[in-house]
Order: structure tokens, then C-alpha cells, then sequence
């Protein structure tokens, strides 16, 4: 019942193409791959998700109609990711398949306002189908997002603390101890309202803010990892006009940073991306028991859902 997506972020046109043929060798059950837009390098990986054949394009921070018509072409669905009704109606409007709305409570780009208040506004105003994210991490919010319209729940930080999943042992140990106020959201981590875990080197962080001279460094690191030139990334940078020149180098950092929690478990250098539901954590199944609970307890909710009604 569940479909997997890969963050193609982090990696190479030639990684993405790999990674999708070795998705292919391991199943036989339809998967995404996302494209964050804003992102370097994201238009060539999303070229790849195409020229491959991805059945299930996701994309945020970015216009994705280009996309959407290019997997029609072959039959894909796109899924754009929206934190509010004027970009849900816009994506619509262009012919996305799904989507993914993300309410506050949210790991990273969370928006505005709660999924509680988000999902309903969303499914009101379209008529695709809606997938909630932010806020869920076990069955009952699988039962609340269902009772809220949408037609299922995207989940982060629940699968990021899972056996099978790569995150450095320290941060998952960290999720299960963490409370679900132990998050901090703020634009001076990433440039963007963000959420994060609450650690010493998150708060260093978000008071810190931009860090140019780090931005250069962590800029040359990110264009050896997607093998792009660079002094032609900086000139497109610059070229992009200052307001995206400062919210990249401020992505540069931020990568950094999360790529030291998740790879070296270092606390206190490193910072992870995590939603509220961290405090909701309380230990690390593998993907199927975290699967099979989720639908057991959601049929749980409904038999009890279902007394209290006809009560």
C-alpha cells in the first residue's frame, strides 16, 4: 500500500539514472522520484525521471508544467508538492495528477498553516486528489487524513526512523528521545521557513544565519558532487539576481549541515530535517512492521470511529 519516492537532490544525472534502473531490478511495483526545482542540477535530474520513465513524477519549489506534459507523453503522473490553495489551484490548473500538500507541522518546507486547517481547504478547492503530509506518523493519522478528504498520507520523518532507513544511528536514536516540541522552524537556517530537530548545533544555526564564506566553501562542494563547473554555477547563480543567489547560498550551508547529521551522525555540527511527529516515535520497526501497524491501527480507529457514531 505504500509507494516509495527517490530524492534525487543530492545526486548526479548518471546516479538518478543508476538508482532508477536498480529500482527496477528490485521491484516490479510502480515508484516515484522527486525533482526539487529551486535545487542546482534539478532540471537535468528531472530530464533523467523522464527519459527513464518514472511512473511518478513529484516536484516542489518550482513550476512544474513542463513536466507534467512530458510524462503525459508516456503515461506518467506528476505529483506536485503545495503548502497552500493558490499553488494547489495553479498545479491544478496545468494538469498535475495529485497533490502532496504539506502542512506545518512539517519537516523543512512546511507552510503557513496546519494540516488540520491545510487538507480540508485543499480538497475543497480541488478535484484531484490531495496526499497529506505533516503530522502523520501512525495509524490514527492515517484515519484522520482519510476523514479530512485526502486519499492517503506521505510520511518523512517516521520512515527516516526505520531499520532500513540510511540515517546515521545517533539521529534516529535522537528522534525516539525527542518530543514533539523538540523542533525548531525558522527562515535563517535554509532561507526558507524550515523545520528542524532542536539541537545545539540547530540553534547555533538559525542564530547565526547566512554564513557567506561558508556558502563559497560548501558551493564547491556541491559542485564537485553534481560534476558541474564551477565558475559556470557561479555565474548562474549570480546571474539569477541576488534574492536567489542569497536563498541558494544559504541552501549550500544547509546542505552541508544535513548531510553531516544524516551521513556522520555528528551533533554538533550536523542538523536534521524533522517534523513535529518526531515526539510520536517511540522505536525503529522496519519498513513492514511500520506498514502494517500503520493499517492495522487505522482499521482500529475506524471500528471505533464507527461506535462512536452510531452511538
Amino acid at each position: 500500500g505504500g509507494l516509495g519516492i527517490l530524492a534525487t537532490g543530492p545526486l548526479h544525472p548518471d546516479e538518478t539514472r543508476a538508482a532508477i534502473r536498480e529500482i527496477r531490478k528490485l521491484t516490479d511495483k510502480p515508484f516515484g522520484a522527486n525533482a526539487t526545482l529551486l535545487f542546482p542540477g534539478a532540471a537535468r535530474n528531472a530530464k533523467i525521471l523522464l527519459e527513464e520513465k518514472v511512473p511518478v513524477i513529484n516536484f516542489s519549489l518550482g513550476k512544474g508544467d513542463w513536466l507534467v506534459k512530458a510524462a503525459h507523453e508516456y503515461g506518467g503522473k506528476v505529483v506536485a508538492t503545495v503548502v497552500n490553495p493558490r499553488h494547489a489551484l495553479r498545479a491544478a490548473e496545468y494538469g498535475t495528477d495529485a497533490l502532496l500538500v504539506t502542512g506545518h507541522e512539517a519537516a523543512a518546507h512546511g507552510g503557513d498553516v496546519t494540516s488540520l486547517v491545510l487538507v480540508p481547504s485543499i480538497v475543497d478547492a480541488v478535484k484531484i486528489p490531495v496526499i497529506a503530509a505533516g503530522g502523520f506518523a501512525d495509524g490514527r493519522g492515517l484515519a484522520a487524513a482519510l476523514a479530512l478528504g485526502a486519499e492517503g498520507i506521505a510520511m518523512g520523518t517516521r520512515f527516516m526512523t526505520t531499520k532500513e532507513s540510511p540515517l546515521h544511528e545517533t539521529f534516529k536514536r535522537l528522534s525516539v528521545e525527542k518530543d514533539v516540541t523538540d523542533t525548531l522552524y525558522s527562515v535563517r537556517f535554509d532561507g526558507l521557513p524550515c523545520r528542524v530537530l532542536d539541537t545545539p548545533a540547530a540553534r547555533r544555526a538559525v542564530r547565526k544565519g547566512l554564513d557567506l564564506p561558508a556558502a563559497f566553501v560548501n558551493s564547491r562542494d556541491i559542485a564537485a558532487m553534481l560534476r558541474l563547473p564551477y565558475a559556470k554555477l557561479c555565474v548562474g547563480v549570480m546571474a539569477s539576481g541576488w534574492k536567489n543567489a542569497k536563498q541558494l547560498a544559504f541552501m549550500a550551508n544547509a546542505f552541508k549541515a544535513i548531510r553531516i547529521a544524516t551521513e556522520s551522525g555528528d551533533n554538533e555540527k550536523g542538523v536534521l530535517t524533522v517534523g513535529q511527529v518526531t515526539g510520536l516515535i517511540r522505536d525503529v520497526p522496519t519498513v513492514a512492521e511500520l506498514m502494517e501497524r500503520i493499517v492495522s491501527e487505522a482499521s482500529g480507529v475506524r471500528e471505533r470511529l464507527d461506535r462512536a457514531i452510531s452511538a
